[in-house]
């Protein structure tokens, strides 16, 4: 998986999203350094060069804080009326983004006026804590050949309560909150909750160096985050202030004295806050297709669920980044891994193996995101943690787009052309939708 923004977020409006679940969530930094029109090298923060292998196993997250240049970009820039990002006084590289010709297809970069945020962190990790069960598919997942009909109880709209205020400090830790909105992700073996992460603290406690996340027949236990799903067209609230100080991220309810406590009540005393709203999407396959969130704040594996049934249309939430949780000061938008149609939720929404085409493996992503009013959304290949072709197409279509996206048999088609990374459009007015065809 990976850290990623979506074109507008050029101008400081990031999104880090999809980092791996590691138990010991640790990453040193890589720098992209575009070498001449089609060569990037990645180099640590001593100028050493990475090793494709290292990037692969997640051994490091990509830093940039500038949009590529014009000679240097590898892949075709995107249309005129779909590439221009937002101004922002934050941003250290606002002024270079905010033409068409500094912005490379799908390349997606942070930057922010104090430091620039992870954008990249790519396939499992090597390491032995990696490996865990937390990590790999439920053993009690459905095949992906009988989903569809598994698919008619899809989890992802099967909670309640989501407008109800939570109880702060009433329930047991043992109790998941669905009657409060949150999905139940029975498949991760930790008793509903997508990530269980237990982070270790600086001195005075303003930032996490070191994050332990539970393994499939865990819980919510002492002291530990907590995060969870939401409905389609909600999104998780609730996170602490003390993040990772190197990029990792916390996320969810906190267990303290065996007791569910708030952790952002300030932005909600609901668990699960819609989203702007106006993302959707439309499945016009004959079967599902299992659309997956990244869980950021949280353990940042792709297991928040959105099962779409043949014919269905959804709500695919979108963050506003002006009130959404901030990293570094920086905006966050969200992002979405598309399975193959017919894979059920619990093989899609979590960890997998590179032998398959789902989970952290699948095709293509989706990036969604909102600053001061601007709508951007994306289709581009999960590049570079797989090359694999999604097995049907995905068009942006809408009420008043500033650009057209369409993804097609492997290629990517904007009104420059065509390319094999991705493609962004800007949502001028009303609503745009994300057609599964």
């Amino acid at each position: 998986m990976k850290f990623s923004t979506i074109a507008w977020t050029l101008a400081a409006a990031g999104s880090l999203v999809a980092a791996q679940p590691h138990r010991h969530h640790q990453h040193h930094h890589a720098e992209k350094r575009d070498i001449g029109a089609t060569t990037v090298i990645y180099v640590d923060q001593a100028g050493q060069t990475i090793s494709p292998q290292d990037l692969k196993d997640g051994k490091y997250i990509e830093v940039n804080a500038d949009a590529p240049s014009t000679t240097a970009s590898p892949t075709p820039t995107p249309s005129s009326s779909s590439s221009v990002a937002p101004s922002s006084s934050s941003s250290s590289s606002s002024s270079s983004a905010s033409s068409s010709s500094s912005v490379a297809a799908a390349q997606f970069f942070v930057a922010s006026s104090s430091s620039a945020a992870p954008s990249s962190s790519q396939a499992p990790s090597s390491s032995a804590s990696a490996t865990s069960s937390s990590a790999a598919p439920s053993s009690s997942a459905a095949s992906s050949t009988s989903s569809a009909a598994a698919a008619a109880t899809s989890s992802s709209s099967s909670s309640s309560g989501v407008d109800q205020d939570f109880p702060d400090g009433e329930l047991d830790c043992s109790h998941f909150p669905s009657d409060y909105g949150a999905v139940n992700v029975w498949w991760m073996g930790l008793g509903g909750w997508t990530g269980v992460q237990e982070p270790t603290y600086n001195a005075d406690k303003s930032a996490v160096t070191n994050i332990d996340t539970a393994v499939s027949g865990s819980g919510c236990t002492e002291g530990s985050y907590c995060s969870y799903a939401c409905p389609a067209g909600y999104q998780k609230s609730q996170w602490p202030t003390s993040q990772g100080s190197t990029g990792q991220s916390v996320g969810g309810l906190l267990c303290s004295n065996g007791k569910l406590r708030l952790t952002n009540s300030d932005l909600s005393k609901q668990i699960c806050i819609p989203g702007t709203g106006n993302v959707k999407v439309q499945n016009k396959l004959n079967t599902n297709v299992a659309v997956c969130r990244t869980d950021y704040p949280g353990t940042e594996g792709e297991t928040v669920p959105m099962n779409t049934l043949a014919g269905q249309e959804y709500e695919l939430t979108c963050p506003n980044g002006n009130t959404y949780f901030k990293w570094n000061g920086a905006a966050t938008s969200a992002q979405y891994y598309v399975n193959p149609k017919g894979v059920s939720e619990d093989k899609a929404c979590t960890w997998g193996s590179s032998d398959e085409d789902y989970g952290n493996w699948a095709p293509i992503n989706l990036g969604v995101g909102q600053k001061d009013g601007a709508t951007w959304i994306s289709i581009m290949q999960n590049s570079p943690t797989t090359n694999a072709k999604l097995d049907f197409d995905i068009e942006i279509q809408g009420d008043n787009l500033g650009g057209s996206c369409k993804y097609s048999n492997g290629q990517f088609y904007s009104a420059t052309g065509s390319n094999d990374s991705g493609c962004t459009v800007q949502v001028m007015s009303g609503n745009a939708y994300y057609v599964f065809s």
